[in-house]
């Protein structure tokens, strides 16, 4: 099982970005997905995620501008009205059903760069 993250890059203060993460290999059923982010220096924080039920949840610091949503085994987040602190290497993170067992799994990072 893999997760493949793209989409960073760099933007403008105010500019806006889509991130998608796609979980391909073996893999029975996904059950949510996430997004997280690390920041230099800081630990890497919880940003957005998404149930199997279509439930989603924010960090507090994105809300009303970061949308998560899934399409099968694919999350996207759509990153608008972005800050300079919203500069950091992003994560997406799925729980799911290889098959055999459930476990969570981790994609390799996607650099998102805010500045002017």
């Amino acid at each position: 099982v893999q997760l493949q993250a793209y989409g960073g890059g760099l933007v403008q203060p105010g500019g806006s970005l889509r991130l998608s993460c796609a979980a391909s290999g073996s893999i029975f059923t996904v059950n949510s997905m996430a997004w997280y982010r690390q920041a230099p220096g800081k630990q890497r924080e919880l940003v957005a995620h998404v149930s199997s039920g279509g439930n989603r949840t924010y960090a507090d610091s994105v809300k009303g501008r970061f949308t998560i949503s899934r399409a099968r085994n694919t999350a996207y987040l759509q990153m608008r009205r972005l800050k300079v602190e919203a500069t950091a290497v992003y994560f997406c993170n799925a729980l799911l059903h290889n098959s055999t067992k459930w476990g969570t799994y981790w994609g390799q990072g996607t650099l998102v760069t805010v500045s002017s």
